[in-house]
């Protein structure tokens, strides 16, 4: 069962989980999940909004760019450190993370890409607009911090590469009960 929410109710224990860490969810040759620390909820052109940020060379980048549509899921409570742990180091290139991580899968509403029980809130979004990172723009502190060029470009931790922003239409929200 899903219950209907308004975003703007659960706003707080959004923006508080998201530095914990929760799941952006992809669909395209198979489901993904994976760990996100930075992101962004909020309005953009009159429309409910989450905007997350992907790494060049990971699998869910290409999942995104390929369906245009991508899952957010958060914890109520604190995140379940065995899917942190496997969704934040593991590629989906590489694993079948529902299997490896114990993930409960539950159909979506609006798009294609199911939600996870075990990170009930849900948000379903459609992607509104992509944009890779310049790094000539950010502060030169940043750069050094969040991409240290000395790095191999698939480090899952320390990565060299520039995310792509993408901004994402709220199309549904619940939480599965």
């Amino acid at each position: 069962m899903k219950e209907k929410i308004k975003i703007s109710e659960y706003a707080q224990k959004i923006t508080e989980a998201l530095p914990r860490g929760i799941l952006l969810n992809t669909n395209g040759e198979k489901f993904n999940s994976m760990i996100i620390g930075w992101g962004a909820l909020g309005t953009v052109w009159g429309k409910p909004a989450f905007t997350v940020y992907v790494r060049e060379h990971r699998y869910t980048k290409a999942q995104l760019d390929r369906t245009g549509e991508f899952t957010v899921s958060v914890p109520l409570d604190k995140p379940v450190p065995s899917i942190a742990r496997i969704c934040g180091s593991q590629s989906g290139r590489n694993i079948d993370k529902v299997q490896a991580a114990h993930l409960t899968l539950e159909d979506p509403e609006a798009n294609h890409t199911p939600g996870i029980r075990e990170y009930p809130l849900t948000l379903e979004c459609r992607i509104l607009y992509a944009q890779k990172q310049d790094l000539s723009l950010l502060p030169e502190h940043i750069v050094k911090t969040m991409y240290p060029q000395d790095v191999d470009g698939s480090n899952p931790m320390a990565n060299r590469d520039p995310h792509t922003m993408y901004i994402g239409e709220i199309v549904d929200a619940y939480i599965i009960r």
